[in-house]
């Protein structure tokens, strides 16, 4: 009996997740109201406030969630590198046209981390794990001696969170990947020794 209540509960929770990133796709944080994400929920405020105090701890669930994608990369791959990283551009780009969840999320770490109370972690986890990726492909040889891989990784997370909202804003993500595809093109010659290239 408890472990189907502990059933049910969970899948109220992931509805009401659902529902969440929804209304902040949709709107944002500003824009959205406790009842917006109930419409979306098909849930009761009281099971809402059941699982989440606040609009606010919505919000810290959905962006923490998001970042999940890269969460233990370098533990899990036996050798993660410069293609592990290319690999987290594209599967996060997929995600963002498919993905209302991690949508939200980006949507609303760029409104937080942009405007209303700036929290660099979510930029900093993604930078960290970019470099965690580069430092033994340059160990390898296969990233120039002379890149900064902190620098590298900084420059990386920026540059896809701009291609990304450029992309929202003038194709509704519709040429996220092609983007993601001139990114790589453009950068890596200047980053990878010339016989490693290919």
């Amino acid at each position: 009996m408890a472990r189907v209540r502990q059933e049910r509960a969970e899948i109220t929770r992931q509805a009401i997740l659902d529902g969440a990133a929804i209304a902040f796709d949709h709107a944002g944080f500003g824009g959205t109201s406790l009842s917006d994400v109930v419409k979306h929920a098909g849930v009761t405020k009281g099971a809402l406030y059941f699982h989440f105090p606040s609009k606010q701890a919505l919000a810290r669930t959905l962006v923490d969630e998001q970042f999940q994608v890269s969460e233990g990369v370098p533990e899990t791959i036996e050798d993660p590198g410069l293609q592990t990283v290319i690999d987290l551009t594209h599967q996060m780009a997929f995600g963002l046209r498919t993905n209302v969840r991690i949508r939200a999320g980006i949507r609303l770490v760029i409104e937080f981390g942009s405007f209303t109370d700036p929290d660099p972690s979510p930029y900093n986890a993604w930078i960290e794990t970019c470099r965690s990726c580069l430092t033994p492909a340059q160990e390898r040889g296969d990233v120039l001696p002379s890149v900064d891989v902190s620098d590298l990784s900084t420059f990386l997370v920026g540059s896809f969170t701009g291609i990304q909202v450029t992309s929202h804003v003038r194709t509704g993500r519709e040429d996220l990947h092609a983007r993601v595809v001139d990114l790589w093109t453009y950068l890596l010659p200047g980053i990878v020794p010339p016989d490693r290239l290919a």
